[in-house]
């Protein structure tokens, strides 16, 4: 009788433990059903500081600031490069918050990819995202969301997370321009090295005292680019 009282309590442990088990293989298909299973959902960084700096800022494709603006700053990055990052929080804000949003000066940024093809996945990403208005704001989440080089992470769970954080409406439509659009990241990156630049983030400068861009290459603070404009005015 003792014996079979271990036995049938055993049994009990094991069916318990096997209850548990299915309980939460459960919640776990609850979660990753929530979650899309994709990475949509991806937990973004500095989306109200992205929305703060370019609010209130026309964009047309990837020009950020009035398009009749007298000067244009033309900035060639690859959206992986830690350096175009730094740029995008330190450096150009300012400008933005000052020249761009008085009407002074416009920004377009251009495609410059020297890392590696996800940088080209994530040129192509942005470029789509322009096409709904939503280029500058795609950028600017990318670069404050941005992995490390050559890490993987820059896959199409992570481009489509970015799209949504930046407000592109139609996803779908962007998923199927992005796969177009990497001729458009090859011509901006053949043109940089036209103009002699093999680094990122590197600037160009165009306006009334200067009718083609004149080549900056990678100005070391808001002040110089400030000089650039100034003596392109």
């Amino acid at each position: 009788m003792a014996a079979e009282g271990e036995r049938r309590e055993k049994l009990l442990q094991l069916a318990s433990a096997a209850t548990f088990l299915a309980i939460v293989a459960v919640a776990v298909l609850v979660v990753v059903s929530a979650s899309g299973g994709d990475g949509g959902d991806t937990e973004l960084e500095g989306r109200a500081a992205v929305d703060r700096l370019l609010a209130g800022i026309p964009e047309r494709g990837t020009v950020l600031g009035d398009p009749e603006a007298p000067v244009e700053l033309v900035e060639f990055g690859d959206l992986q490069c830690s350096t175009c990052k730094g740029y995008s929080e330190e450096i150009l804000p300012p400008i933005i918050e000052s020249q761009v949003e008085e009407g002074e000066v416009k920004i377009d940024f251009r495609n410059f990819t020297i890392i590696d093809d996800q940088s080209t996945a994530a040129g192509a990403a942005a470029l789509a995202a322009a096409r709904q208005g939503r280029g500058w704001n795609y950028i600017e989440l990318f670069y404050r969301n941005q992995g490390e080089e050559h890490s993987g992470y820059v896959d199409g769970a992570f481009l489509k997370a970015i799209a949504a954080g930046a407000g592109v409406e139609d996803i779908p439509k962007w998923q199927e321009e992005r796969r177009k659009l990497v001729p458009e990241v090859e011509k901006t990156t053949a043109e940089a090295e036209a103009l002699g630049f093999s680094g990122t983030p590197s600037f160009a400068v165009k306006g009334p005292k200067s009718r083609e861009l004149k080549p900056l290459g990678t100005p070391e603070s808001t002040a110089d680019l400030e000089e650039a404009i100034e003596n392109a005015s």
